[in-house]
């Protein structure tokens, strides 16, 4: 495999060709009008633009991805995650122009993509499930019938949904009605499949993700688990690995049950097994993502696998070459999803020109992006700028080290989640571990986390204004060295 097409774009298009770069494999950037000038696109052997800024317009147009490939001679498509990352029609199609699909085979994308599907697999293989129908439900009567059974709360979901999308959380019987309504509306108008199903509602869960990888002889394994409870929208938003509650044996059980969901769909290449996790005991099958997924280098830090390096020898048809046992934990990760969103304003999108953009360096700290200074962040995709990752010997260190790399990442321009992250870094909750997927709604006060934003920022433009009136370095001197804000100003202006 000497020519690899990357589907995609912004961060996850730089970090598969870099790994690509390393093993000596040519690379081919697609990409559409508005990320003519992006960082893949340059960084890439030979770039083809697919058409306008549109996703179905341009990164979602599978024919003209696979026209291109044949015509520039490449070997394997890689399809990062998102647009076609789980479309089993692409990859189905990608075999059949002879093209490796560094992916999972198509049956498995289609079984796993299809909850309900997935849901039947399990079950059939003693894999602990949430109480909830096994079958596609439109019906309001039948479905106030079965949620009476299985008990209020419940969870209405889309069969084909992901991201949050055609998910309902319904109180009692008198909102079923609506909410089941909106969410088929929500369902058909997302993924083109308005069937949803119902399940329990577990109040207070953990998000709890294994990582496996299986190659195409029948060899599987596990590289432990990600806690993804921070959720905003039922997206995450922090990630860490290890799971600060997860004990030797809950992780062994739930990793050998990752695995047998693997094998039961034929599983090859990287994929992530969801599990939600009820009073840190009982856990139960949530989903199975058939790609690589946002929060990857978590895992790759306290493991020292490169996943994606791993993901083309699979392709290429290598038999793993990393055993189970061989494999350890070492230290501590997390991750942080740099949104363009305004946490203070129910994270909704802040879209803008990135008039200022640095980013964090130093010891332990990864930044995985597909953003520069002066770069527009277009409306037409996921908000994401960049991740924030960082490593430590253990978590303790791990935080300490993320919350001095949020202070020194500086975006102007639009507002991010970096203050987010440091609220939630800093909190009580997180920090002893004793938080969910509610976390947000329980802990979360965006009036506190505005005001402290807005004092920073009359601090750093009183500061501006002094340093341009007097003397600079005395200025700079009788600056709070703690303060972020002040810093930054007296930088700027030095």
């Amino acid at each position: 495999m000497k020519k690899i097409l990357v589907a995609n774009r912004g961060e996850i298009a730089m970090r598969v060709m870099r790994t690509c770069r390393e093993m000596g494999i040519k690379t081919v950037a697609v990409y559409s009008e508005a990320d003519r000038n992006a960082p893949h696109v340059r960084y890439a052997d030979e770039a083809i633009c697919l058409g306008p800024a549109p996703s179905n317009q341009s990164y979602l147009l599978g024919d003209k991805i696979i026209s291109v490939a044949k015509e520039l001679g490449v070997e394997g498509i890689h399809p990062g995650y998102g647009f076609l990352s789980e479309n089993a029609v692409f990859a189905q199609q990608v075999t059949d122009a002879g093209i490796a699909f560094i992916g999972p085979k198509p049956h498995a994308i289609e079984m796993m993509g299809s909850k309900l599907a997935a849901k039947e697999a399990a079950k059939a293989n003693n894999i602990p499930l949430v109480p909830g129908t096994e079958e596609a439900i439109e019906d309001p009567e039948l479905a106030k019938k079965i949620a009476l059974e299985i008990g209020f709360p419940i969870l209405i979901k889309a069969s084909a949904g992901g991201g949050g999308k055609g998910m309902r959380v319904v109180k009692n019987i008198e909102e079923l009605d609506e909410q089941m309504e909106r969410a088929i509306s929500e369902a058909l108008s997302a993924f083109g499949d308005g069937s949803v199903f119902i399940e329990k509602y577990v109040t207070s869960p953990r998000h709890i993700e294994i990582q496996v990888l299986a190659d195409s002889h029948g060899n599987v394994i596990h590289l432990f688990e990600r806690e993804c409870s921070i959720q905003r929208r039922h997206q995450k938003v922090i990630e860490e690995a290890p799971s600060i509650v997860l004990t030797p044996e809950l992780r062994q059980a739930m990793g050998e049950c990752a695995v047998r969901v693997a094998q039961l769909c034929d599983y090859v290449g990287a994929g992530t097994v969801e599990f939600l996790l009820e009073d840190n005991t009982n856990f139960y099958f949530l989903e199975m993502n058939t790609r690589l997924q946002v929060e990857h280098p978590v895992t790759e830090l306290i493991s020292g696998v490169d996943l994606v390096k791993q993901q083309i020898l699979i392709a290429r048809g290598e038999v793993l070459s990393i055993q189970q046992e061989e494999l350890k934990i070492l230290g501590h990760s997390l991750e942080l999803r740099v949104y363009a969103e305004d946490p203070t304003n129910n994270f909704l999108p802040s879209i803008g020109k990135l008039s200022t953009y640095e980013i964090p360096k130093g010891t332990g700290v990864r930044v995985d992006d597909g953003f520069e200074e002066g770069m527009d962040i277009p409306i037409y995709y996921d908000p994401m700028i960049a991740k924030l990752i960082t490593y430590g010997k253990d978590r303790e260190e791990a935080i300490q080290r993320m919350l001095r790399a949020i202070e020194e990442y500086h975006i102007d321009g639009c507002e991010t989640t970096l203050s987010f992250g440091t609220y939630v870094l800093q909190h009580d909750a997180f920090v002893s571990g004793n938080f969910d997927t509610n976390f947000v709604n329980k802990h979360f006060d965006p009036e506190t986390l505005k005001q402290s934003n807005e004092g920073e920022a009359q601090l750093a433009a009183q500061l501006a204004a002094y340093l341009m009136d007097n003397n600079k370095q005395q200025a700079v001197e009788t600056v709070d060295s703690n303060n972020k804000s002040s810093k930054w100003a007296a930088r700027r202006w030095s």
